[in-house]
Protein backbone atom coordinates (compact mmCIF):
# COMPACT_ATOMS: atom_id res chain seq x y z
CA UNK A 1 0.00 0.00 0.00
CA UNK A 2 1.32 3.47 -0.68
CA UNK A 3 1.57 5.59 2.28
CA UNK A 4 1.07 9.23 2.39
CA UNK A 5 4.33 10.64 3.76
CA UNK A 6 3.77 12.46 7.37
CA UNK A 7 5.97 15.26 8.31
CA UNK A 8 5.70 17.19 11.57
CA UNK A 9 7.47 20.55 12.79
CA UNK A 10 8.60 22.19 14.52
CA UNK A 11 11.11 19.44 16.76
CA UNK A 12 13.94 21.09 18.26
CA UNK A 13 14.80 18.14 21.06
CA UNK A 14 16.36 14.67 20.25
CA UNK A 15 14.18 13.27 22.79
CA UNK A 16 11.03 14.57 20.92
CA UNK A 17 12.01 13.00 17.51
CA UNK A 18 12.38 9.83 18.84
CA UNK A 19 8.94 9.97 20.51
CA UNK A 20 7.56 11.24 16.91
CA UNK A 21 9.78 8.55 14.97
CA UNK A 22 7.83 5.61 17.36
CA UNK A 23 4.51 7.24 16.79
CA UNK A 24 5.68 6.20 13.20
CA UNK A 25 6.16 9.80 11.54
CA UNK A 26 8.66 10.20 8.31
CA UNK A 27 9.91 13.56 8.24
CA UNK A 28 10.64 15.52 11.11
CA UNK A 29 11.68 19.33 10.61
CA UNK A 30 13.42 21.95 13.01
CA UNK A 31 13.31 25.48 12.44
CA UNK A 32 16.99 28.09 12.89
CA UNK A 33 15.16 31.46 14.01
CA UNK A 34 17.89 33.70 14.24
CA UNK A 35 20.73 33.89 11.84
CA UNK A 36 23.07 35.59 14.25
CA UNK A 37 22.50 32.56 16.56
CA UNK A 38 22.30 30.00 14.04
CA UNK A 39 24.88 27.30 15.48
CA UNK A 40 22.48 25.28 17.88
CA UNK A 41 23.81 21.52 19.26
CA UNK A 42 20.58 20.16 20.54
CA UNK A 43 19.27 20.61 17.21
CA UNK A 44 21.85 19.09 15.48
CA UNK A 45 21.45 16.72 17.43
CA UNK A 46 17.71 15.91 17.04
CA UNK A 47 19.33 15.94 13.23
CA UNK A 48 21.39 12.79 14.09
CA UNK A 49 18.88 11.05 15.92
CA UNK A 50 16.38 11.48 13.02
CA UNK A 51 18.68 10.21 10.36
CA UNK A 52 20.06 7.28 12.63
CA UNK A 53 16.83 5.94 13.18
CA UNK A 54 15.77 5.91 9.36
CA UNK A 55 13.36 8.96 9.28
CA UNK A 56 14.69 12.29 7.03
CA UNK A 57 15.28 15.65 9.04
CA UNK A 58 14.23 18.92 7.56
CA UNK A 59 15.67 22.39 8.15
CA UNK A 60 14.14 25.72 7.91
CA UNK A 61 15.85 28.69 8.00
CA UNK A 62 13.99 31.66 8.99
CA UNK A 63 16.55 34.40 7.51
CA UNK A 64 17.59 34.98 3.82
CA UNK A 65 21.56 35.44 4.08
CA UNK A 66 22.75 33.37 1.42
CA UNK A 67 26.25 32.79 3.35
CA UNK A 68 24.66 32.15 6.57
CA UNK A 69 22.51 29.61 4.93
CA UNK A 70 24.94 27.98 3.57
CA UNK A 71 27.06 27.78 6.88
CA UNK A 72 23.48 25.83 8.32
CA UNK A 73 23.23 23.67 6.11
CA UNK A 74 27.24 22.59 5.98
CA UNK A 75 26.60 22.19 9.55
CA UNK A 76 23.15 20.31 9.96
CA UNK A 77 23.55 18.09 6.71
CA UNK A 78 19.40 17.99 7.07
CA UNK A 79 17.90 14.89 4.70
CA UNK A 80 16.15 18.44 3.08
CA UNK A 81 16.65 22.33 3.39
CA UNK A 82 13.05 23.94 3.55
CA UNK A 83 12.83 27.33 1.95
CA UNK A 84 9.24 28.83 3.35
CA UNK A 85 9.39 32.25 1.89
CA UNK A 86 6.15 33.93 1.45
CA UNK A 87 5.85 34.02 -2.52
CA UNK A 88 2.31 36.12 -2.85
CA UNK A 89 0.09 35.31 -5.59
CA UNK A 90 -1.92 38.40 -5.58
CA UNK A 91 -2.08 40.03 -8.73
CA UNK A 92 -1.10 43.45 -7.39
CA UNK A 93 2.08 41.98 -5.97
CA UNK A 94 3.91 41.10 -8.31
CA UNK A 95 5.47 43.62 -9.45
CA UNK A 96 6.98 43.88 -6.00
CA UNK A 97 8.24 40.06 -5.78
CA UNK A 98 9.82 39.96 -8.83
CA UNK A 99 13.45 40.87 -7.31
CA UNK A 100 13.03 38.40 -4.43
CA UNK A 101 11.41 35.73 -6.79
CA UNK A 102 15.20 35.77 -8.82
CA UNK A 103 17.25 35.77 -5.54
CA UNK A 104 15.37 32.70 -4.31
CA UNK A 105 15.96 30.74 -7.48
CA UNK A 106 19.35 31.34 -7.21
CA UNK A 107 19.68 30.56 -4.00
CA UNK A 108 18.18 27.64 -4.62
CA UNK A 109 20.48 26.38 -7.49
CA UNK A 110 23.55 27.26 -5.36
CA UNK A 111 22.35 24.88 -2.57
CA UNK A 112 22.02 22.37 -5.33
CA UNK A 113 25.42 22.79 -6.76
CA UNK A 114 27.07 22.84 -3.39
CA UNK A 115 24.99 20.13 -1.26
CA UNK A 116 24.03 17.80 -4.44
CA UNK A 117 23.04 15.30 -1.65
CA UNK A 118 20.56 17.54 0.36
CA UNK A 119 17.30 17.95 -1.26
CA UNK A 120 15.28 21.31 -1.26
CA UNK A 121 12.15 21.55 -0.18
CA UNK A 122 10.00 25.03 -1.55
CA UNK A 123 6.83 26.36 -0.03
CA UNK A 124 4.12 27.56 -1.94
CA UNK A 125 1.79 30.41 -0.53
CA UNK A 126 -1.53 29.84 -1.36
CA UNK A 127 -4.72 32.01 0.51
CA UNK A 128 -7.40 31.55 2.60
CA UNK A 129 -10.86 30.13 0.99
CA UNK A 130 -13.08 33.15 -0.60
CA UNK A 131 -10.52 35.49 -1.82
CA UNK A 132 -11.71 37.25 -4.87
CA UNK A 133 -9.48 37.10 -7.62
CA UNK A 134 -9.38 33.07 -7.54
CA UNK A 135 -8.53 32.58 -11.30
CA UNK A 136 -5.39 35.10 -11.41
CA UNK A 137 -4.41 34.38 -8.14
CA UNK A 138 -4.39 29.94 -8.82
CA UNK A 139 -2.12 30.88 -12.34
CA UNK A 140 0.48 32.76 -10.62
CA UNK A 141 0.72 29.85 -7.85
CA UNK A 142 1.11 27.49 -11.35
CA UNK A 143 3.80 29.62 -12.96
CA UNK A 144 5.63 29.81 -9.31
CA UNK A 145 5.97 25.68 -9.29
CA UNK A 146 6.71 25.30 -12.96
CA UNK A 147 9.47 27.85 -12.52
CA UNK A 148 10.64 26.57 -8.91
CA UNK A 149 10.33 23.02 -9.81
CA UNK A 150 13.61 22.29 -11.95
CA UNK A 151 15.10 23.71 -8.73
CA UNK A 152 13.14 22.17 -6.22
CA UNK A 153 12.46 17.76 -5.02
CA UNK A 154 9.47 18.68 -3.31
CA UNK A 155 6.72 21.45 -2.87
CA UNK A 156 5.06 22.30 0.16
CA UNK A 157 1.64 24.23 0.08
CA UNK A 158 0.96 26.12 3.35
CA UNK A 159 -1.47 29.17 4.21
CA UNK A 160 -1.00 32.46 3.18
CA UNK A 161 -2.93 35.11 5.07
CA UNK A 162 -2.25 38.25 3.17
CA UNK A 163 -3.73 41.62 2.67
CA UNK A 164 -3.32 42.30 -1.06
CA UNK A 165 -1.40 45.83 -1.05
CA UNK A 166 -1.12 45.59 2.77
CA UNK A 167 0.82 44.21 5.26
CA UNK A 168 1.07 40.20 5.79
CA UNK A 169 -0.27 38.98 8.21
CA UNK A 170 1.86 35.98 8.58
CA UNK A 171 3.41 34.50 12.29
CA UNK A 172 6.69 35.53 10.79
CA UNK A 173 6.98 37.99 8.76
CA UNK A 174 8.00 37.31 5.14
CA UNK A 175 7.59 33.73 5.44
CA UNK A 176 4.56 31.08 5.32
CA UNK A 177 3.61 28.85 7.75
CA UNK A 178 2.72 28.30 11.25
CA UNK A 179 -1.06 29.88 10.71
CA UNK A 180 -2.93 26.89 12.01
CA UNK A 181 -5.13 28.05 9.27
CA UNK A 182 -6.62 25.63 6.59
CA UNK A 183 -6.29 27.06 2.84
CA UNK A 184 -8.03 27.49 -0.44
CA UNK A 185 -7.85 23.53 -1.22
CA UNK A 186 -9.26 23.88 -4.44
CA UNK A 187 -6.22 25.58 -5.34
CA UNK A 188 -4.24 23.19 -3.86
CA UNK A 189 -5.73 20.34 -5.76
CA UNK A 190 -4.81 22.49 -8.92
CA UNK A 191 -0.81 22.66 -7.69
CA UNK A 192 -1.36 19.20 -6.88
CA UNK A 193 -2.73 17.85 -10.08
CA UNK A 194 -0.41 20.16 -12.36
CA UNK A 195 3.42 19.55 -10.59
CA UNK A 196 6.01 17.68 -12.00
CA UNK A 197 7.06 16.95 -8.66
CA UNK A 198 5.89 15.40 -4.91
CA UNK A 199 3.68 17.98 -3.44
CA UNK A 200 3.02 18.25 0.98
CA UNK A 201 -0.07 19.94 1.83
CA UNK A 202 0.21 21.84 5.24
CA UNK A 203 -1.77 24.73 6.64
CA UNK A 204 -3.96 23.80 9.24
CA UNK A 205 -4.18 20.09 9.06
CA UNK A 206 -5.46 18.46 12.36
CA UNK A 207 -6.49 15.34 13.03
CA UNK A 208 -10.38 16.51 12.50
CA UNK A 209 -9.59 17.17 8.47
CA UNK A 210 -6.35 14.84 7.62
CA UNK A 211 -8.47 12.36 6.55
CA UNK A 212 -10.76 14.52 4.26
CA UNK A 213 -7.56 16.25 2.93
CA UNK A 214 -5.82 12.93 1.77
CA UNK A 215 -8.83 11.61 0.09
CA UNK A 216 -10.44 14.60 -1.50
CA UNK A 217 -6.71 16.17 -3.14
CA UNK A 218 -4.09 12.97 -2.95
CA UNK A 219 -0.99 14.82 -2.03
CA UNK A 220 2.36 13.03 -1.43
CA UNK A 221 2.83 13.78 2.14
CA UNK A 222 0.68 16.22 4.74
CA UNK A 223 2.67 18.35 6.93
CA UNK A 224 1.56 19.21 10.72
CA UNK A 225 2.71 21.79 13.13
CA UNK A 226 0.31 24.14 15.22
CA UNK A 227 -2.43 21.76 14.85
CA UNK A 228 -0.03 19.01 16.84
CA UNK A 229 1.06 21.45 19.37
CA UNK A 230 0.66 21.61 23.05
CA UNK A 231 -1.60 24.06 24.47
CA UNK A 232 -1.10 26.63 27.00
CA UNK A 233 -3.32 27.53 29.91
CA UNK A 234 -5.61 29.81 27.32
CA UNK A 235 -5.46 27.23 24.85
CA UNK A 236 -3.06 28.81 22.54
CA UNK A 237 -0.25 26.68 20.80
CA UNK A 238 2.99 26.03 22.63
CA UNK A 239 5.95 26.74 19.76
CA UNK A 240 8.09 23.80 19.78
CA UNK A 241 6.33 21.64 22.10
CA UNK A 242 4.18 18.49 20.49
CA UNK A 243 1.40 17.35 22.03
CA UNK A 244 1.83 13.54 21.60
CA UNK A 245 -1.13 12.36 21.60
CA UNK A 246 -2.19 14.79 18.93
CA UNK A 247 0.10 13.64 16.58
CA UNK A 248 -0.62 9.96 17.59
CA UNK A 249 -4.27 10.35 16.71
CA UNK A 250 -2.55 12.72 13.16
CA UNK A 251 -1.11 9.36 12.04
CA UNK A 252 -3.72 7.26 12.73
CA UNK A 253 -6.23 9.34 10.57
CA UNK A 254 -3.49 9.57 7.85
CA UNK A 255 -3.28 5.68 7.72
CA UNK A 256 -6.98 5.15 7.83
CA UNK A 257 -7.19 7.67 4.89
CA UNK A 258 -4.21 5.76 3.13
CA UNK A 259 -6.73 2.70 3.87
CA UNK A 260 -9.66 3.95 1.69
CA UNK A 261 -7.68 5.50 -1.23
CA UNK A 262 -6.32 2.50 -1.76
CA UNK A 263 -9.90 0.68 -1.46
CA UNK A 264 -10.91 3.12 -3.83
CA UNK A 265 -8.38 2.43 -6.40
CA UNK A 266 -8.74 -1.51 -6.51
CA UNK A 267 -12.83 -1.01 -7.34
CA UNK A 268 -11.54 1.48 -9.91
CA UNK A 269 -9.21 -1.16 -11.43
CA UNK A 270 -11.94 -3.64 -10.86
CA UNK A 271 -14.83 -1.66 -12.45
CA UNK A 272 -12.34 -0.80 -15.22
CA UNK A 273 -11.07 -4.74 -15.81
CA UNK A 274 -15.14 -5.46 -16.22
CA UNK A 275 -15.59 -2.21 -18.95
CA UNK A 276 -18.34 -0.92 -16.72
Amino acid sequence: MKKTIIQIYEVQRPKEAEALIDLGVNNIGSVLVDQNKWKKAAIRKTGQVIRQAGARSGLIPLFKDPVKIFQAIDYYQPGFVHFCEALSPFPGDQVSIVREYDALLSLQLDVKDRFPQIEIMRSLSVPLPGMPQTDDIQKNILRFAEHFAPFSDYFLIDTLIWNPGGASGQPVPGFVGITGSVCDWSMAKAVIEASPIPVILAGGLSVENVFEAIVSLKPTGVDSCTQTNALDRNGHPVRFKKDMKKVRRFVEEVRRADQFVQGESFAEQCIDAKGI
